[in-house]
Order: structure tokens, then C-alpha cells, then sequence
């Protein structure tokens, strides 16, 4: 996984839900009061765009926010997934 593109898509989706990680890596929209289950898998993390990059004027801040890409890999390699930020 890329940190950036996850960033994009956490900028393209601030509205229409959160995202939810899974375990093969794909990222999907949820919606903010999802249960956390879907036909009986969880995903590994559950990330609000609003909280995350609602601070932010324009995607090339966040892109370039030391901090909020930090937040993001944390959050994602304690799942066990790999994250990497792109240079």
C-alpha cells in the first residue's frame, strides 16, 4: 500500500463515508455508522476522512503533511499490513 494514494482517496471520499482496510489490502467506502462486519469479515481499520484530511484546503497539503501520513502508516502497520510512503 501506498500512504499518498490512500490520502487521495481518504480526500476523494470525505462526505460519503470512511474507509474501511481490509486484510487483502483493497479499500472500501463504508458508511460512518457501520457496524464493522460485512457477511462476516472485519476489516483491519476503519479510517474518517473528516478527521483526517477535512483540515485541509487542498490534497497537495495533505499529501505533503508529514504528521498525517505518519498517522495513516501507524494506523495501517498495526494491522500487520505493509504501507510505504512514495518519494
Amino acid at each position: 500500500m501506498i500512504t499518498q494514494d490512500i490520502v487521495r482517496k481518504l480526500w476523494e471520499e470525505a462526505g460519503n463515508g470512511n474507509l474501511a482496510v481490509w486484510p487483502d489490502e483493497t479499500i472500501t467506502v463504508v458508511p460512518p455508522d457501520y457496524s464493522g462486519e460485512t457477511g462476516g469479515k472485519k476489516p483491519l481499520v476503519i479510517l474518517k476522512p473528516i478527521a483526517l484530511v477535512n483540515k485541509y484546503d487542498f490534497v497537495e497539503y495533505a499529501l505533503k503533511d508529514p504528521g498525517l501520513l505518519s498517522t495513516i502508516e501507524d494506523q495501517v502497520r498495526a494491522t500487520g499490513l505493509n504501507i510505504t510512503r512514495a518519494p
